[in-house]
């Protein structure tokens, strides 16, 4: 999909994109190797338009997510899953509440094969040096919840990853509410223990925690782990389906 997108260009929308692939122009490939401009696209214009997509060539062979997760707008970063997800971080976090009071409890990390669990007054402050390393970061109302929190509580924790907020596309794609109903939704299901748990249990759990119940701790702990886990597949699902709907637009192109 990445290589199929020309939204992140000056002035391009998704009427323009849609226009580029009705006239035959794909991907990048197709743009660089051809000498007239589109229509509608002055000449000069389009020369410029291809220096950044050259540009764009050159960073995707690097692997530089900064380079689309700065020209991209936040809600086309899913574009770029299928090229950086084997550097993605599935996150969620735990807290006392909603605002900005609130405490985070815990921050749960998916590499794609084992969890990372950070316990506040164990070792939360490892989370900023953790999170760097990974391209992408997918969440479930992370633009809204997850990320504000992560940057009040650690000040200068850089987060200029490409963010696949998942909470969108799902809804682009009918699917309201909160991420247990979605799972639901799709026949996803969790360990018996965690079924029916919700945020405010979370909030409890912790609280239960701080009185001396130790498996309070280990209930939330995998209540997390759960949250991260899931988040995979739904990432997967939602492309998919936005990849279909975007292969039908530009005449059913390859995945490349």
């Amino acid at each position: 999909m990445l290589r199929s997108t020309f939204v992140h260009l000056p002035g391009v929308g998704l009427e323009t994109e849609r226009r580029l692939w009705s006239a035959g122009v794909r991907d990048w490939e197709t743009a660089l190797a051809g000498e007239d401009a589109p229509k509608g696209i002055s000449a000069a214009r389009w020369d410029g338009l291809r220096a950044i997509l050259e540009a764009s060539r050159h960073s995707l062979q690097k692997k530089d997510h900064r380079f689309f997760a700065e020209h991209l707008k936040s809600s086309h970063h899913w574009r770029g899953w299928r090229d950086f997800r084997n550097r993605a971080a599935f996150v969620d976090i735990e807290t006392t509440g909603n605002g900005g009071w609130a405490t985070i409890t815990v921050v749960g990390v998916y590499d794609g094969v084992r969890v990372h669990t950070f316990i506040h007054g164990e070792n939360m402050d490892e989370v900023p040096e953790f999170l760097e390393q990974f391209a992408m970061l997918v969440t479930f109302n992370g633009a809204t919840f997850d990320l504000p929190f992560l940057r009040r509580r650690f000040k200068g924790m850089r987060t200029d990853q490409l963010h696949y907020d998942l909470r969108y596309p799902l809804a682009r794609l009918g699917f309201r509410g909160g991420l247990k109903a979605i799972e639901t939704r799709l026949g996803m299901t969790r360990e018996d223990d965690l079924q029916g748990l919700s945020g405010e249990d979370a909030v409890r759990l912790w609280y239960d925690y701080l009185k001396g119940d130790e498996n309070a701790l280990d209930v939330l702990v995998r209540y997390n782990a759960a949250d991260v886990i899931n988040l995979e597949p739904l990432a997967e699902y939602a492309y998919e389906q936005e990849w279909r709907r975007c292969r039908a637009l530009c005449g059913n192109a390859e995945e490349r």
